[in-house]
This record gives C-alpha cells, structure tokens and sequence, in this order.
C-alpha cells in the first residue's frame, strides 16, 4: 500500500470517527443533570417568602415539590427545601391529619406530606420531621374504608381511599395511600395495605378470584381504572356495554401499588397488568386520557417501572425500550425555558407549573 493510500484510510477512519461521536446521543446521565439543574432552578425562584408553592390548595404542591427537590439530591438543610418543610409542617392537625382546615382532600394531602416527611428524616437535618409521623399514619388509616364504615370485604368500597364530602374511595387516592405507607417501610404484613390490596384488585378489568365485580367481564383487558364504588366510575369513560375503560395513569397507579403490596411477577393481575402496558406504551400522553393528567401520568409511569426493577421494558411489538433514557429525553424536550413543565389542559390543575414541575422531578429522580 502506498504511502498515499494509508493516508487517505487514515483520514477517513477519523473522520468516521468524529462523525460516530457527533451521531452519539448524549449520556442520559448528562441530559438528566441538566434538566434536574433547570428545574431546580425554576423551583428556587418560584417559591414564596414564607417556603410555599401554589398556596391556594394548602400543603399538597409543596410537599411534592420539596419531595422531588430531595429525590433529586437536595437535603433539609438546603434553604428552599427547609423553608418548604415548615410550611407543610404548619398544617400539622391536632388529629394528626396534614392539611388545610377546610380542605376536602385531607387522604391526598397527608399522604404526599407523609413522603415529604419521610424523606426528609432519611436525610442530614430532616430528623425533626419524623415526629409527626405516626399520628399522620393512624389518620390516613383511619380514612380507609373498612368495618367502621359499615363496608365488609365483599364491598366494592373495602380498603380504599377517597376525597370529598361523601370521600367515595377511588384508585388514585387509594395509591398514595399505599406509597406513603411503603414510604414508611410497611410491606405486604401491614393490615392496611392488605385491605388496600382488595381494593386496587377490583380497579383492574381482570375477571378473577379477586375481582367478582360485573366490571370485570365487560372489558377484561387487565388495565384499570378510577373505582367501582357506588356503581363504578372511568375518567376514560364507559363502553356501549357499561364497561369502564382502563387507562395509563391508572393502570401504573395500580401496578406500582400491587408490587407494593408484595404481589409478585408472575401473579395473573401483575401479568395482565404488564401485559396492558406494553400495548399502551408511550410518552405522548396518557393513553385513554390524552393530555388530560399527563404529568401525574409520567411521574406514575416512572414509580412504576421502577418498582418493577427492570432497566428496560418490553413493548407489544418486542422492542426493548430504555425507559428512563426515553423519559428524559421527552421530559427535556418538553421543559419551558424557565425549568419548568406546564400541561395546557387544565384539567386536574396542571395548568399549575409548580404541580407539573412537582410530577416532573419526582419522574426525574427515578431515572438514575
């Protein structure tokens, strides 16, 4: 080969290689820090005097988002994520409850105060905050449907959770419930969760022993759905038959806490969960719903995939997705120039940038 020849190979072998670097995607890890840095951000300047974030519904917003300040690094002894733990901490309630006076939400609300709370007593500074939590854990269980209420286990409204003034429990409410108990380290041995646990089981549109409901085979597609309390309810709507149609943000909602439970992969309501997923599988929306609960539905999605361990998930048609890269990089794409997230459908208040920055740094976390 003459000496030309190998120069010109030479050449073309690096130039090969510079374009292959320019080709590459950047390191989900990179990507990750920068938006975690720009939402970090947009949370320091947005926060109130007094530590709070959208005020107007109580302590829910900021608990989530000092939660997702610490998921993300931050500790107690961090100004913003201090100043936002005294104020939740101000709405403490003599029975133990954390919420507004008024609020009709006070399950929601004391259990993302609860995972605030917890979290922060996990971490340099945050011991205080473990004082209130016992009595916040009797109140959420005191919320939970059982015998006192006059539901048996055969009841559609046994173990779950709700909000409102007739608190009709429901899928989403009945979830946080469980991950703020398994914040708490309970586990399948608690009672509570087991009680929870029949509930969640008649959410999904699984005919089975755990599930007897009339919904179960009018649908039966695995995935689940808001409640099938006082006669059943779908934010996807019903079918022509009365069936209630699953869709995305609760059937992550209700496999996250199924897992929590201590039901296992190869349990018939795991597997028609995951099952469901995989035909569903996308970040564009939260499929059955559209926009509707998009950022709530990211952030489920996330809890979930991760409390099934898994680096990566397997779709309908067999491709092998790297979730956590995905959702970084479709969290990126959608980040305001700001570092914050903002859902132009209302719906749900994630028309709140705090809310959907909130949703989005708890997603955020579980890509690590």
């Amino acid at each position: 080969m003459t000496i030309m020849a190998r120069c010109i190979l030479a050449l073309a072998a690096v130039v090969s290689a510079a374009a292959a670097r320019a080709n590459d995607a950047p390191t989900p890890a990179a990507d990750l820090d920068q938006v975690v840095a720009r939402a970090v951000a947009y949370a320091e300047a947005a926060q109130d005097e007094d530590g709070a974030y959208s005020p107007y519904v109580g302590p829910a917003v900021t608990a989530l988002v000092a939660t997702g300040l610490m998921d993300n690094g931050r500790t107690p002894a961090d100004p913003v994520v201090a100043r936002s733990l005294a104020y939740v901490a101000r709405f403490v309630q003599e029975d133990g409850g954390v919420y507004g006076p008024e609020s009709m939400y006070r399950n929601y609300e004391t259990c993302v105060a609860i995972q605030c709370f917890t979290r922060a007593s996990e971490l340099p500074g945050g011991e205080a905050y473990a004082a209130p939590l016992a009595a916040a854990e009797a109140f959420v269980k005191e919320l939970q449907w059982n015998e006192a209420e006059g539901h048996d286990p055969t009841s559609t409204s046994y173990g779950g959770a709700g909000y409102g003034r007739h608190r009709r429990p429901d899928l989403s409410n009945t979830a946080f419930l469980v991950e703020a108990l398994h914040s708490l380290g309970r586990g399948e041995d608690d009672p509570a969760i087991q009680r929870a646990l029949k509930f969640v089981s008649r959410t999904q549109n699984l005919e089975s022993e755990h599930n007897t409901t009339p919904f179960s085979t009018r649908v039966n597609d695995g995935g689940f759905y808001y409640t099938p309390a006082a006669g059943g309810s779908s934010q996807a709507g019903e079918t022509a038959a009365g069936g209630l149609r699953s869709y995305g943000s609760m059937t992550y909602a209700g496999l996250k806490s199924m897992i929590y439970a201590g039901v296992g992969p190869d349990d018939p309501r795991v597997r028609a969960a995951v099952a469901w997923l995989q035909k569903h599988y996308t970040l564009e929306e939260n499929p059955g719903m559209g926009s509707s609960g998009y950022y709530y539905y990211l952030h489920t999605f996330a809890k979930a995939l991760g409390a099934v361990g898994d680096d990566e998930f397997i779709d309908a048609d067999g491709a092998r997705r790297d979730w956590r890269a995905e959702l970084v990089a479709k969290l990126a794409e959608q980040q305001r120039p700001d570092g914050s997230w903002v859902n132009a459908n209302e719906r749900w208040l994630e028309a709140d940038p705090n809310l959907s920055t909130a949703y989005a740094l708890l997603a955020l976390a579980r890509c690590r």
